[in-house]
């Protein structure tokens, strides 16, 4: 069995961090240290730093025993402000329903990422790498069944900078996680989220990149941003 999803631990945090305040996410920071594998049980143990009249400041730890996995730090809150505008764009991509199926890798199998639902609506399939080394962007259509719109979901799907790596890179590979980050902007219903990624560069093995999250109406849910450690995929073993 794999360990656990970056993007899973930071959304675990997240969630018992809006439990803890009762207060929506507006920024939360993970930094992995160590991996979890099943059967083991991630705790995650929750405690104000700061508490004002809106926002709260709060970090959170998820441990396995005594051994410390991740730390996450974040802000939680909500304002009246009579002013708001959104300035960033959200690429012209096909619908969720002319996109391609994203093919998942075998070393997926089982795992979290063979339950969501992706769909390449900018980038090429398995079968077409290696190639030529991309732009730096990247789109996916997303969902997961069974999940509603959160800063939980988000966080999650925010997880997706290892993609648009191995597409600017033109090469099939992945990477662990160093950190995620997720800001969230608002949140709305939507059936699909396009993970609109943007590689910044990969230099001396790490790769750094962001990745808006857009609902289909255009509204900007989320920005995530990632750093990794870029890992080249193995061959694919033969089939039967």
């Amino acid at each position: 069995m794999g360990a656990l999803f970056g993007g899973v631990g930071l959304g675990a945090a997240v969630e018992a961090m809006e439990r803890h305040t009762d207060r929506p996410l507006v920024w939360a920071t993970a930094q992995y240290l160590s991996f979890s594998r099943p059967p083991s049980v991630l705790d995650i143990e929750v405690v104000d730093a700061a508490v004002g009249h809106k926002t709260s400041q709060v970090r959170a730890t998820g441990h396995v025993g005594d051994f410390e996995i991740l730390t996450v730090n974040a802000a939680m809150g909500k304002r009246d402000f009579p002013y708001e505008g959104s300035w960033a764009e959200m690429p012209d991509v096909p619908s969720p329903e002319d996109c391609p199926a994203r093919i998942t890798d075998f070393r997926m199998q089982n795992r979290l990422m063979s339950r969501m639902e992706m769909r390449i609506a900018k980038g090429r399939g398995p079968d077409e790498l290696p190639g030529p080394p991309g732009d730096g962007r990247s789109a996916l259509w997303a969902r997961i069944p069974g999940l509603d719109v959160s800063s939980t979901t988000l966080s999650i799907l925010g997880d997706i900078v290892p993609f648009g790596i191995s597409q600017s890179l033109g090469v099939r590979a992945g990477g662990n996680s160093l950190d995620n980050t997720i800001r969230v902007v608002q949140l709305v219903p939507t059936e699909w989220m396009l993970l609109d990624v943007r590689i910044q560069a990969v230099v001396h093995g790490f790769g750094h990149g962001l990745a808006h999250i857009w609902a289909q109406d255009g509204t900007l849910l989320a920005t995530a941003s990632q750093s990794a450690m870029v890992r080249a995929f193995r061959e694919e073993p033969p089939r039967d």
